[in-house]
């Protein structure tokens, strides 16, 4: 079971990005533990899992609009922030979303005299030094963030690795690739993450709103192991009892279905996101130990949603799981 709020009545958490898929396990928990929450989203009649919880309300606004975000945050105690794109729909979302939101949630911040920000960064997220506009991005976020000192707000930034769970965009994905696919060529076979599960980051996120030692920290957040791209392929089919040929690429040929499948609707591979995957996203850090959480691994969770899904045929709905069955 999560954490439960400390002042149930008093609390009142503002979720920037509650609709996505961290957003909706974590919203869930916040109000399962007691928390008013008070989500804002562009299309609040899409948000139809978050409508029919307890003391949660989805508020329809434009969160790039300065003032909105002023009147939004009146009231709240704390501000979550998990807005992110992996790719670029139009040129300069990053920079938009990344970097220039948190800027705005600073300022309405101040206005409203909120003093708790937890922000969502991501691993190898450096300014100005990350191999990838992605990544630059997130580090400019992030340090955008704790600048926020500055202005008597308490700014703790959470860096994971890629996260799974119910309803990912990571075995999910896979999943629904391999459904239609007998031989799959990979980009960036030898790409190393260490998968973190989504119930652990709630975890954090939920025990850092009122723990003063995590003020001004920023943690890297992995789970238990260490795994290439090509394996967590092979674990997917390995879950789902299917038979596909996994075909590695080469650094050119990654190269080249990036830059290919970029041009694709939805832009399942970009070469942005090939050059993310030049680095390792692994910590030499182990998984902080204010927290008192052992993450879980791929194989302890990953097989009760895969494989339900597969099951019904279904390999793009999901379940969302409010909790840890530990």
């Amino acid at each position: 079971m999560y954490p439960k709020a400390v002042a149930i009545h008093k609390k009142i958490i503002a979720v920037l990005g509650g609709t996505g898929f961290v957003g909706q396990h974590l919203v869930r928990a916040l109000s399962e533990a007691g928390y008013q929450v008070r989500v804002l989203a562009r299309h609040r009649e899409r948000c139809r899992e978050l409508l029919v919880l307890p003391r949660v309300s989805v508020i329809d606004t434009d969160i790039m609009t300065l003032s909105n975000l002023h009147q939004h945050l009146a009231g709240c105690s704390a501000v979550i922030n998990l807005v992110a794109v992996l790719n670029e729909n139009k040129k300069g979302d990053f920079q938009r979303l990344h970097v220039e939101l948190p800027r705005m949630i600073i300022d309405a911040c101040v206005a409203n005299k909120i003093n708790r920000i937890i922000h969502m960064s991501a691993l190898n997220a450096y300014a100005g030094k990350a191999p990838s506009r992605y990544l630059t991005s997130k580090g400019e976020g992030e340090d955008t963030m704790h600048m926020a000192a500055d202005e008597g707000i308490n700014v703790t930034s959470l860096r994971p690795s890629v996260i799974f769970g119910p309803g990912d965009h990571l075995f999910n994905r896979f999943a629904s690739l391999l459904k239609f696919v007998l031989h799959l060529p990979l980009a960036c076979p030898n790409a190393r993450f260490a998968p973190v599960y989504v119930g652990d980051v709630v975890d954090v996120v939920i025990k850092s709103l009122n723990e003063k030692a995590t003020f001004g920290q920023r943690y890297d957040l992995c789970g238990p192991r260490v795994y290439t791209l090509q394996q967590l392929v092979a674990f997917t089919i390995k879950t789902l009892g299917i038979k596909r040929r996994v075909i590695p690429l080469g650094d050119g040929l990654s190269k080249l279905q990036a830059r290919i499948m970029g041009l694709l609707p939805g832009k399942p591979l970009t070469y942005d996101n090939y050059l993310s995957m030049q680095v390792d996203n692994i910590s030499r850090e182990q998984f902080p130990e204010l927290f008192g959480i052992t993450p879980q691994s791929i194989e302890a969770i990953v097989p009760r949603y895969l494989m339900n899904q597969n099951q019904r045929g279904q390999f793009n709905r999901f379940r969302l799981y409010a909790g840890r069955d530990d």
